[in-house]
């Protein structure tokens, strides 16, 4: 007989855990990887139990299992941030937290737009799009806050422009995605971070029905009409995840690579001294980050059993991206920056199975664009304060750096 949740006794630690280094994982997910790589833990923001699962081998296992949903609606499901139940139940399910066959169907719809022929040809405009961000840091000189001045900016006008949004409300949308994802904003401030953005995309499909464009918003609606297969509020819903989830990710990584790269000289010389190791360089840094840690967030449908403990349905699982792309059996001295790592393209930054990231292909084009065309441009770029004045996000769900000082 294999322990359960009911058979543990012991007092459960609290998750999220912090971290003592900030470009490591917390020092418990190599302890639990080692001793107990299927362990309970109360998540901090209800006091919730959940499972928490940390090598590699496992956490792949969970995001593959069809026996596990992304349904955030669930009793079971571990939510990391305070949400009134009545909203939580309101808010209609994104594709992220659907199961086949509504996944499948939108996913469907929104994969043409990632693919790698598209990436390609976006190529040159987000080239274009850093260069003039750039001249704008070259133009003002140093210092200058590389979050504000290029990490924000870039892959907000990038997903802007593929979208159709207006970049001047950029500031608006940024403070959404910001409440969104903090642990530590109230429920009030969060549901009306999530009003007020859904009611703004909302306003954008609807104009866009009736005078499309050359966008994704437009294309979605009239493949829609072509061949009907969600509703308007659907197209809102994934409109809304890709605006959110679109700039905030990229941008936290924008800023961590960079920061990563200007504390590891030996490292970003390699990649100066030879820019084809650009494209393993940000896979690297995406292992080695791996800032929506708890992003893959689970319920278990039935029984199922995992390194030799039952978890029961209706149980949360939290498959540990973080933990699982550090896991040393799978990347040696994984705690090590190393931009020649040959296992690095089995990192799960990305997450896996079927609610694998939809925008991976463009996020590491931006990541290749940005990190290539900095550090060509500026060869002297350092930072403009200590690292123990830096002040990270561990109060948001996906991490990374509010301000990051530079200059050169």
């Amino acid at each position: 007989m294999t322990p359960s949740a009911d058979q543990h006794d012991t007092v459960h630690p609290p998750f999220p855990m912090a971290r003592s280094c900030p470009f490591s994982p917390p020092e418990e997910y190599a302890k639990l990887r080692e001793g107990e790589p299927v362990s309970r833990a109360v998540l901090k923001v209800n006091g919730k139990p959940t499972w928490l699962v940390t090598t590699h081998e496992h956490v792949k296992k969970v995001l593959g299992d069809a026996r596990v949903t992304s349904n955030l609606k669930l009793p079971g499901y571990p939510l990391q941030v305070p949400v009134p139940e009545e909203m939580l139940q309101a808010v209609p399910l994104t594709f992220l937290s659907m199961d086949p066959p509504d996944h499948t169907v939108q996913r469907r719809m929104l994969a043409p737009e990632f693919s790698l022929r598209r990436m390609r040809a976006l190529r040159g405009r987000v080239q274009a799009i850093v260069d003039r961000q750039i001249d704008e840091m070259l133009t003002a000189g140093g210092p200058v806050d590389l979050v504000t001045a290029l990490a924000l900016p870039v892959p907000s006008y990038v997903i802007c422009e593929l979208l159709g949004v207006p970049y001047e409300d950029h500031p608006r949308f940024e403070k959404w995605a910001w409440a969104i994802m903090n642990h530590e904003i109230s429920e009030e401030d969060r549901g009306r971070a999530h009003y007020e953005l859904d009611q703004y995309v909302d306003g954008l499909v609807t104009a866009k029905e009736s005078e499309p464009g050359d966008d994704m918003i437009s294309r979605l609606i009239e493949q829609n009409r072509a061949e009907p297969a969600v509703e308007h509020a659907d197209i809102v819903s994934m409109a809304r995840l890709m605006l959110v989830t679109g700039h905030e990710t990229t941008a936290n990584m924008i800023a961590l690579g960079t920061l990563a790269l200007l504390e590891n000289p030996d490292q970003l010389k390699i990649v100066q001294d030879d820019p084809a190791l650009l494209p393993k360089a940000v896979e690297e840094l995406l292992r080695f980050f791996s800032i929506s840690d708890s992003g893959t967030a689970r319920v278990a449908l039935e029984d199922i059993e995992l390194g030799g403990v039952t978890i029961r349905a209706g149980e949360g699982i939290l498959p540990l991206n973080n933990a699982a792309n550090h896991d040393e059996t799978v990347f040696p001295e994984p705690d090590r920056l190393d931009v020649h790592r040959r296992e690095v393209r089995s990192h799960l930054a990305f997450g896996y199975g079927i609610h694998q990231c939809i925008g991976q292909n463009l996020a590491r084009l931006e990541l290749e664009i940005v990190y290539g065309t900095l550090f060509r441009r500026i060869p002297g770029l350092k930072l403009a304060t200590g690292l123990d004045q830096l002040r990270f996000k561990d109060d948001a769900m996906v991490y990374g750096i509010y301000e990051l000082p530079v200059t050169w």
